[in-house]
Formats: structure tokens, C-alpha cells, sequence
């Protein structure tokens, strides 16, 4: 690799660390004031009035997640009927109604911020359910998580409160006043980079050997810029953020990670705002960034070196990379959008060297933490947080404590099931694919491109993707089958809404305590010897989790 493509994937790099550190601060404020505020909008009101929720009422930890689990199932709901009645919706471009199971799958898929997609959008969903039925998801599931966090955030703020706060009032404010602001002047932003916004459909034009194709178009813009900025990843196109329609041009690249960048890390200087210690909030972020630059640092280089015989013979593993973006480009994008639970790529991972490939596949058996998605990522860090805090208990000898609150029983029992979780998931949905005979046979024959090493790869990626509510795929497996959109499914509710009733359960036990004056036994943690044991901790329990199964997979084909 000559050094003009390593100094200008260095400068993106370094660009991305700049515009992400000048935001945090202003960002994070700014969240902190949305969730903090006493004053409503008028359009909230008036939402408030519809759905009949009184603002200045507050709700139970119970109450907070049977808001959450309804919410959501009214979603899955109306996402799945618009795609069963699409043919008679406008603007459906003449395509027909999407079969159950997909349908069903894609409804979970949005709801769940998964936005796993086992279809082509452009051949398969008119404008109608892509506006309506995705994008509307995009904003209102992204939001949702963003309102959990903030939940267990006050739960670590408040003393001896029975409540953590009205979701239906986190849920609006996190539309009217985040999301939608920075997701409009995003849109502008790309529709002048170059992103189409039209609703002109397919337009027929003619080929240099005077053959026809047809060229889809459609409002993508408005869908890209919240795609990203709400960590969502669903494509508008197949091709995702490396078709030129979404993603024409390298700085749109940086942009576009930027985008989905900058809330999950801004939410820890939220935390550290409500919490009343901006400390803590700088070693939470502390704790991503390492974990991030690692990551990213090590798939770069192993893609760089291009191991194998094919990327050796080629001069450099280009295959499934756009040259506009090249190996830097990539690994970046690649890098960021499965440390946090976006899943829109610029490059397909299936065509990554075996190691290079196994990189995005452990950012999200971490948990997706480094820095996450929105949401997801600093409730997730924050249980970590939690677990690290009891080991440093035991080490001194005491009752573990973070930001004031004890850690108890209670609260580590929930930390527990909330780790075990995803990896259940993840490991039985795999292991059922290959285990049940009529089943695996289905996988073989027609899910599976690639049969042997590489075809378990692709199905553990599939079962990591949807558990941990990514939504990226090795690109060379067909997931349109029964058992796929079923299994995956059931994997995306069970990964996404489990460990939210678990942090709002952990919420609403931190908020009924009184906070614990600090002592010379207590442990700090936001001095770097914490941040240390947070990311060995962090990245221990996956080590030891997924290690075996890796050792079947990606490294075992890396190896040989």
C-alpha cells in the first residue's frame, strides 16, 4: 500500500476524532437539557392530548416498560400491514404485497432499530412503506432507545424516587428535539453532496452495448440521513452506503460516520451532566474510544496486509470494497457501524480476509458499546460499568458503589442476565441452524453460498447481527427462508427488548435507593485505573463467551 493511501486514510481517521471531539460537549448539553427540561412544545402538547398522556405524570420502572413493549407492538403491527396492503398504497410502483414471513421479519427488523434487510428494498418496497412504515421506525425506534438510557441515567441521579420518568414524554422529545433537527439539516446537507430525493421511480435509460436498465430512485436523502444519524443501517438500496445514490463521494463517507458517530458518543457527557459528574461521563467515553480506535486500528491493518492467496495474487484484498472509499475507507465504516447498532455498510463484509472479517463480527459480540448504538451503547456500558464496579469490590474488600448508589444483589443479578442474554441468542439460534436436520439441510442447500468454514461464519454473523439488533449481514448468505426470517426475528424482539426491561427493572431499583457518601474505601471511577478495568471486563466476558465458536469460524479459516 503506497503512503498517499495511508496518510489519507489517517487524515479521514483523524478527521472523524476531531469533529466528534469539538461535538461532545455542545451535543451531550444539549441532550442533557432535552430529557432535564420542565417545558413542553407546543406540538408536543398536542401529541400529549392525542395519545392522552398527562406530561407532568411520572411512571414506575414497570409502568415505563409496559409503555416501551406496547409501543413497539403496535409498531410491528401497522410496519407489517403496510407491506401486506402495499399493493393498493400509493406510490407502490406497481409491486405486489410482501410475503408473511418477510414481511413479518422486516417489521421486527425496524421496530427492533435491527433494520436487517433479507430483500432488496428498491425491487421490493414502494415509497409509501419505505416513508410510512421504515422511516417513520427509524426515527421513533431510535428514540426509544435513547429514552431508555436516559430512564437508568436518572435512575443513577434521583434518591429514593419510585419513579424514572414518562416514556411517551422522553419518546416525543427525542424526535421533536434531536432527532428530527439534526436528521433535516443532515438530509440537506446530503441531498447537496449528491443523494437523491425524488419520486420519479424507475427510469429506463440506455447502455453503452444498447440494452435498457431501469434506474430506481426514490426520497433517499430525507431516509439516509436517519438511517445513520439513529443508528437504524437499512438501506434505501441493496447496495447500502456504497451505492453512489446514498453514498457518492469519500467525504460523504466520513460524513455519513460522523452521523452515525455522534449521538452514542455525546450521550456519555449527557450521563455525566445528570449524574452531576462530568467526570464520569469522560471515563465512560474514555472507556468507548479505546475500545473503538482498537478495534478499528486492528481490521484496518488486517485487511491492509491482505492475507491469502487471492488478495496477495490482486495486490490488496479489494475485493467487495468500493475504490472510491478504498481498504481505509472501508475498515473505517466498517469499523464504526458494528461498534455501534447501525449495520449500513460501504463495503460487504462477506468478502473480507477470514481474520478481517471476524473483526466487525466481535465489535458486536462486545455488546456494541464502543460507543454503541443510540441508546443501546451507554445503557449497555453502564451495566458493564456495574459489573466492573462489583469486581473492584471485591478486590478492596467492600460494598461496591457507582455515582453514589450501592451495587447489590438486586443490581447484579440484573447485570448478569443482561450480559448472558444476547450470547444465548446468538449461540443457540446458530447451533439450531446446523443441529435440527430438516432445518440444516434448508440452510446448506439454499441460505449458505459459501459451504464449510465460511458458511459457518455467515450464519453466526447473521444470528451476532440480529441478536445485538445491528442489522448488517455477510453478504453471501440468503436469509429470505422460513427458518432465517422466523428465527431472526425471534432473536431481534428477545435481543432487543429483554435487556431493556432489565435496565429499566435496574433503573427503578437505583432510583428507590438513598445515595451513599463517598469514603476512603470507595472506588473512583473516573480515574484511569477504572477506565482500565471497565475495558478488560468489557472485553473479557466476550472473549470468554464467543471464543469457542470463533475458533469454528473466521479462525479457523483465518488459521489454516
Amino acid at each position: 500500500m503506497d503512503a498517499s493511501t495511508v496518510w489519507t486514510g489517517v487524515l479521514q481517521f483523524a478527521t472523524v476524532l476531531l469533529i466528534l471531539a469539538v461535538v461532545y460537549r455542545p451535543l451531550g448539553d444539549g441532550i442533557a437539557r432535552i430529557y432535564t427540561s420542565e417545558k413542553d412544545w407546543r406540538v408536543e402538547r398536542v401529541s400529549y392530548r392525542l395519545v392522552g398522556v398527562d406530561p407532568r405524570s411520572e411512571q414506575t420502572w414497570q409502568a415505563y416498560a409496559r409503555g416501551v413493549l406496547v409501543f413497539s407492538a403496535v409498531g410491528v403491527l401497522l410496519v407489517y400491514a403496510l407491506q401486506r396492503f402495499q399493493a393498493v398504497l400509493p406510490y407502490s410502483l406497481g409491486l405486489p404485497a410482501v410475503p408473511e414471513g418477510l414481511a413479518f421479519n422486516t417489521a421486527v427488523s425496524f421496530v427492533t432499530n435491527t433494520n436487517w434487510q433479507s430483500y432488496s428494498p428498491e425491487l421490493t418496497l414502494g415509497y409509501t412503506v419505505q416513508l410510512a412504515g421504515l422511516a417513520v421506525q427509524n426515527f421513533v425506534s431510535a428514540s426509544v432507545g435513547i429514552a431508555v438510557a436516559i430512564a437508568l441515567v436518572r435512575g443513577f441521579a434521583r434518591r429514593g424516587s419510585a419513579t424514572i420518568g414518562n416514556f411517551w414524554v422522553d419518546l416525543t422529545r427525542g424526535v421533536t428535539r434531536l432527532l428530527l433537527p439534526l436528521a433535516f439539516v443532515s438530509a440537506i446537507a446530503l441531498l447537496v453532496a449528491g443523494v437523491v430525493q425524488n419520486f420519479n421511480g424507475f427510469t429506463e435509460v440506455g447502455t453503452i452495448t444498447g440494452g435498457t436498465q431501469l434506474i430506481p430512485g426514490g426520497p433517499v436523502a430525507s431516509q439516509e440521513a436517519i438511517k445513520e444519524l439513529g443508528t437504524n443501517g437499512g438501506g434505501f438500496f441493496n447496495a447500502n452506503s456504497s451505492h453512489p445514490f446514498e453514498n457518492p463521494a469519500p467525504w460523504t463517507s466520513v460524513l455519513e460516520i460522523l452521523l452515525l458517530l455522534a449521538i452514542p458518543t455525546a450521550l456519555p457527557r449527557a450521563f455525566g451532566r445528570i449524574v452531576g459528574d462530568n467526570r464520569q461521563g469522560y471515563a465512560i467515553l474514555a472507556v468507548m474510544s479505546t475500545i473503538a480506535v482498537a478495534s478499528i486500528s486492528l481490521l484496518t491493518w488486517l485487511e491492509s496486509l491482505g492475507l491469502g492467496s487471492a488478495p496477495q495474487l490482486a495486490g490488496a484484498a479489494m475485493e467487495g470494497k468500493e475504490v472510491r472509499y478504498g481498504i481505509w475507507g472501508s475498515t473505517l465504516f466498517a469499523g464504526a457501524t458494528t461498534l455501534t447498532s447501525t449495520g449500513a455498510v460501504n463495503s460487504m463484509h462477506d468478502s473480507y480476509t477470514a481474520l478481517g472479517g471476524m473483526m466487525p463480527m466481535i465489535n458486536m459480540m462486545l455488546g456494541e458499546v464502543a460507543p454503541g448504538g443510540v441508546g443501546s451503547g451507554l445503557y449497555g456500558m453502564l451495566i458493564l460499568a456495574v459489573i466492573a464496579v462489583f469486581v473492584g469490590g471485591l478486590l478492596v474488600g467492600r460494598t461496591p458503589e457507582y455515582v453514589g448508589k450501592k451495587i447489590g444483589p438486586t443490581q447484579i443479578k440484573l447485570a448478569s442476565l443482561y450480559i448472558l442474554v444476547t450470547p444465548t441468542l446468538v449461540l443457540a439460534g446458530t447451533a439450531l441452524s446446523f443441529a435440527i436436520p430438516g432445518i440444516r439441510s434448508d440452510v446448506e442447500s439454499v441460505s449458505i453460498w459459501n459451504p464449510g468454514v465460511h458458511g459457518l461464519s455467515e450464519v453466526l454473523y447473521a444470528f451476532t447481527s440480529a441478536s445485538n439488533n445491528n442489522g448488517s449481514a455477510f453478504a453471501g448468505l440468503t436469509a429470505n427462508t422460513p427458518w432465517l426470517n422466523t428465527a431472526l426475528a425471534v432473536a431481534m424482539l428477545l435481543g432487543r427488548f429483554i435487556p431493556i426491561v432489565l435496565v429499566l427493572a435496574m433503573a427503578g431499583s437505583l432510583a428507590a435507593q438513598k445515595p451513599v457518601p463517598s469514603t476512603a474505601g470507595t472506588l473512583p471511577t473516573y480515574r484511569p485505573q477504572f477506565v482500565g478495568l471497565l475495558a478488560v471486563v468489557a472485553v473479557v466476558i466476550t472473549a470468554l463467551t464467543y471464543f469457542p465458536v470463533l475458533t469454528l469460524g473466521p479462525l479457523a479459516e483465518g488459521l489454516v
